[in-house]
């Protein structure tokens, strides 16, 4: 299915208002044949890597195959310079200046050049939450070893009782050695979704630096980075944007750009150039250049509409299995908490498990989280491709498993 076959046969429903058509299927019936998945697995692990749509995967064939005609010529005369309108196409998506947005592999390149890159000095404090990336994390640890700094985190209740909650208990572990706060958009967890603007400028006013992980937020939910105020934002496009694996970007205000040390060195002419966190060597440029085909697909579909329909399908196996005894709900079910992703656990079996059996029983593929010392659960990430009889059949499964 072509670009422009899809967006004709999408049209009727463009009129549609995002919770109507968040529970239309004809119109995701449509968005659903843009996808070459196989529909013997029902994956429910979009969370750690979305496949992309056909248009996608024949752009970067497309690309690659360019490639491959006279690598050196062809790639550092006519693809890279390309790059140029990914990085404004992006930027105007996302709503920041192409001058404050480095394209990156994934969310965690884009992290660690913040994290290992900011100048901190011995005592300072940067301050997370027990559910933060363990990738994160460790740069966080290998700083303290090396330097000094110091690493705070605490634990929150999974779910909140409410967003001010959760604001509230991560201002009252903010210290006078606070000097960066590293913040989830979405959980890689259970989905929580944070209060980031409000933790933004709270920061802000404290002269704390915001440091968001958005691998989760990006084409996910429906926002702009002037909402948001933060100093740091970076996400993987692999994910909810669906574009090809190894695909990424890093926000920074551009003020802060000459403050961060890049994760290799380059001339010191690019001190103040935010292309300065894109020097990685050679790089797979078929996959970055597919990713405009990505954003048209998801300006096709609207980006709000694709978020009703992620929320819409959650909500959906949630009220299903919530009225079970065994089954433990991770998700705080309103809009300011949570989306597409939610997370549960069935009292008195381990989460690797469970996905065991949903794999080998069921042929249903999910992600088991561990949270030492708090939890354990399975993440379940349908997608727009995900249709109502796949979210039924996660909920007869879990409920089969609970009642045995």
């Amino acid at each position: 299915m072509t670009r422009r076959s899809l967006l004709s046969l999408l049209a009727p429903y463009q009129a549609l208002s995002p919770a109507d058509a968040a529970r239309n299927e004809d119109f995701w019936f449509t968005a659903r044949m843009a996808f070459t998945v196989d529909r013997n697995l029902l994956n429910f692990n979009n969370g750690s890597v979305c496949p992309a749509p056909k248009v996608v995967q024949e752009a970067m064939h497309r690309y690659w195959t360019v490639t491959n005609l006279s690598p050196s010529h062809y790639v550092d005369e006519l693809l890279l310079p390309e790059s140029e309108v990914i990085r404004e196409d992006l930027a105007r998506e996302f709503g920041c200046s192409p001058e404050e947005l480095a394209l990156t592999r994934n969310t965690s390149e884009g992290l660690h050049a913040v994290l290992l890159g900011l100048e901190l000095k011995p005592g300072d404090e940067v301050l997370t939450t027990t559910q933060d990336y363990p990738s994160m994390i460790a740069s966080l640890r290998q700083r303290a070893d090396r330097e000094g700094i110091v690493l705070r985190q605490f634990p929150y209740p999974t779910p909140p009782k409410s967003a001010q909650d959760l604001t509230d208990l991560f201002l009252s572990h903010i210290t006078p050695k606070t000097r960066a706060l590293l913040i989830s958009h979405l959980t890689f967890t259970t989905g929580q979704i944070f209060p980031i603007a409000r933790l933004a400028e709270e920061a802000r006013r404290r002269n704390i630096y915001s440091i968001i992980d958005g691998a989760h937020g990006f084409a996910h939910l429906d926002f702009k980075i002037s909402e948001i105020g933060c100093d740091f934002y970076a996400t993987s496009l692999h994910k909810w944007l669906t574009a090809p694996v190894g695909t990424g970007f890093l926000y920074m205000r551009q003020e802060l750009i000459p403050r961060v040390w890049p994760l290799t060195g380059v001339p010191a002419n690019l001190r103040g150039n935010i292309r300065k966190f894109e020097s990685a060597g050679t790089q797979p440029v078929a996959m970055r250049n597919a990713i405009s085909d990505a954003l048209a697909f998801h300006r096709g579909l609207g980006a709000q509409r694709k978020q009703e329909r992620l929320r819409f399908l959650r909500q959906r196996w949630e009220a299903q299995l919530r009225p079970l005894s065994r089954v433990i709900s991770r998700n705080a079910d309103t809009p300011e908490q949570s989306c597409g992703i939610g997370a549960l656990s069935i009292d008195g079996l381990p989460a690797a498990e469970l996905t065991r059996q949903l794999l080998e029983k069921y042929k249903i593929h999910v992600r088991a989280r561990v949270v030492p010392g708090e939890f354990e659960c399975i993440r379940v990430t349908p997608n727009i491709y995900s249709s109502l009889e796949d979210v039924d059949r996660f909920a007869r499964a879990i409920t089969a498993i609970a009642r045995a």
